[in-house]
Parts: C-alpha cells; sequence; structure tokens
C-alpha cells in the first residue's frame, strides 16, 4: 500500500498520501493507515512527526463530526455519565476531578444536586468540551 520504509520528509509524505480535508470513509481508512504505519516507527524525523500531527488532526477532525454522538440533546448529567463512560472515570474519580466528596458525586450524578459553576468549568476543562454541555 505505502512504500516501506515511509519517505522521512514532510513533502515527500505528502506527495504520497496528500494532506487534505478527509471526506469519506475510504480517505478516513488511507489516512489511518498511514498514522499506524507512522506511529510504529522506533525513531521519527520531524518531518514525520509534524505529518503524523497534521494528519492525526485531520482524523480526529472526521471523528469528531462522523464518530461522536451529538450531546446537545442530552440533558447536563446525562452529558456528563456519558463522558464518564467514554473515559472510563468512575464516581470516585469525577470525585477526585470535581474536589468532591463520593456522597456529592453521587448526588450530582442521581440528579439531587445541581453542578455549580465552579463544577462546570472544571468538568468543560477536564473534557474539553463547552460548558454549554452542563448548563
Amino acid at each position: 500500500m505505502f512504500p516501506d520504509p515511509l519517505p522521512d520528509t514532510f513533502n515527500e509524505l505528502n506527495i504520497i498520501h496528500q494532506l487534505r480535508p478527509i471526506r469519506d470513509d475510504i480517505d478516513y481508512e488511507n489516512a489511518v493507515a498511514v498514522v499506524d504505519q507512522l506511529a510504529v516507527l522506533d525513531r521519527r524525523t520531524h518531518d514525520q512527526d509534524d505529518y503524523l500531527e497534521t494528519l492525526s488532526d485531520l482524523i480526529g477532525k472526521y471523528d469528531q463530526i462522523h464518530y461522536t454522538p451529538q450531546l446537545d440533546h442530552l440533558s447536563p448529567i446525562q452529558s456528563l455519565k456519558y463522558l464518564l463512560e467514554q473515559n472510563e472515570l468512575s464516581p470516585p474519580q469525577l470525585g477526585e476531578i470535581l474536589s468532591e466528596p463520593i456522597s456529592s458525586v453521587q448526588k450530582i450524578l442521581s440528579g439531587t444536586e445541581e453542578l455549580n459553576k465552579t463544577h462546570i468549568r472544571v468538568l468543560a476543562q477536564h473534557f474539553k468540551v463547552s460548558p454549554d454541555l452542563f448548563l
């Protein structure tokens, strides 16, 4: 599929797989194949690192649009539970993130206690999402 070994320079890598927006699943699969080859190299050049980072960003953008469920329709607590599940975090770990005892975390997750402004800010920063998700 791609030459082995992969080229050392950014321009040569761009010739074998041009950096451009990923528009469909075939583009996606090809991009992932290149990333897989670059990721397992014992040593990468700076150009290979730059190319890998750029291509990974393009893959991430495609993933976000096509594979990440939209959380807009979920309640703040449903969104939080979803993010905990996706990140394999337990209620005690959420307590550590929020600097809250497990009893408060359990109240938040059960819906008997609301997230406060500090919680929302910390969660948005931790999960790298908009604070609006928790409002």
